[in-house]
């Protein structure tokens, strides 16, 4: 079992920057490529981006290439970041890590899912 606990959404004028953080802990983090995902309100979870196990290799959803950035830390912290740039209102939704076996877009690939932490986007 994975425990996925997400930090740092909130509230934050459009233009702004963001950084959430992903800790997981129970098994070895180095076994699982971990993704972000969001859901709006009244929409489907979308992928945001993903990166593989050893952080050699990331992919984006296309409205999050070359605003948003996702690393992680392999080392003690076991975590997983992304930064949000230049935040827009349609940015607005719930975000949440996932644990699986493969970086992937799709979310059938990931067996362990964070509760997710509130971006709020003003203009």
């Amino acid at each position: 079992q994975v425990k996925l606990v997400e930090s740092g959404g909130g509230l934050v004028q459009a233009g702004n920057s963001l950084t959430l953080t992903c800790a997981a802990s129970g098994r070895t983090f180095t076994d699982y490529a971990m993704g972000w995902f969001r859901q709006a309100p009244g929409k489907e979870r979308e992928f945001v981006a993903a990166i593989s196990q050893m952080g050699a290799s990331t992919i984006y959803a296309d409205f999050a290439k070359g605003r948003f950035l996702i690393w992680r830390d392999n080392n003690a912290k076991n975590t997983v970041h992304l930064k949000m740039n230049d935040l827009e209102t349609d940015d607005t939704a719930v975000y949440s890590c996932a644990a699986g076996s493969i970086r992937s877009a799709l979310s059938t690939y990931y067996d362990y899912w964070g509760q997710g932490t509130q971006v709020t986007v003003s203009s």
